[in-house]
């Protein structure tokens, strides 16, 4: 594969290397793209096993309340590692979550999000101001199930940072799609890894000559 772009002083050496990565980089947008229609092609996974009521800003709402009539049928659940015993959120789901407020009036035109974390509300709501989130819809799950249903928290209590994909179909709500990657048997140098396609700090530093490396993490405050 070859690019009909040259940028300044680059060497014939380089251009050969780059058109490699080029054609790499074809193949890779490609699985991507193979791999989300497999996605999409699930059959209708489990019924949720009750109509979860969640505390917001604005009081208890239902899981199915949280379906827009005018959206497609289906709601992106984001587990906030956030839960009451902790003293401060996962610095990791806030580095997503940080990236996610900007984007949320543009998926949620599309579809339904939100953020689900299992400390009450009043103190999820409390730190999404210090943190100067504006857009996020917020979530508590202090008072049901969900989290340790849906694999946001462990049997021990310990959260988890799970996104799970729910589709209303006929006024049945199914699990569509969780990202399970989480739970597999670890593969060297991939600390997991299971929600890159939405954290757009990584790949951002996948572009650079020292990437993502294996020893820096994100903070709450810097």
């Amino acid at each position: 594969m070859k690019s009909s772009v040259r940028f300044p002083g680059e060497s014939d050496e380089y251009r050969d290397a780059r058109n490699e990565l080029l054609a790499a980089e074809a193949e890779l947008r490609q699985q991507i793209e193979s791999v989300a229609l497999r996605r999409r092609q699930l059959p209708p996974g489990g019924a949720v096993p009750q109509d979860y009521v969640f505390d917001s800003e604005k009081g208890p709402v239902k899981l199915s309340e949280l379906f827009a009539e005018s959206k497609e049928p289906a709601l992106i659940l984001y587990s906030y590692m956030f839960g009451p015993k902790m003293e401060t959120p996962c610095t990791s789901c806030t580095s997503i979550l940080d990236a996610l407020d900007g984007q949320s009036p543009h998926v949620n035109d599309k579809t339904n999000f939100a953020v689900v974390a299992r400390s009450p509300i009043d103190r999820v709501v409390s730190f999404a101001k210090n943190r100067g989130w504006r857009n996020l819809r917020l979530l508590s799950s202090a008072n049901n199930s969900y989290h340790p249903d849906y694999h946001g928290e462990t049997p021990e209590g310990d959260q988890m940072p799970m996104l799970n994909v729910f589709t209303k179909r006929d006024g049945r709500i199914h699990h569509f799609w969780g990202s399970e990657l989480l739970y597999t048997p670890s593969e060297p140098g991939q600390d997991g890894r299971h929600v890159d396609m939405i954290w757009p700090l990584w790949n951002l530093f996948d572009t650079t000559p020292e990437g993502r490396g294996t020893d820096w993490y994100p903070k709450l405050w810097y």
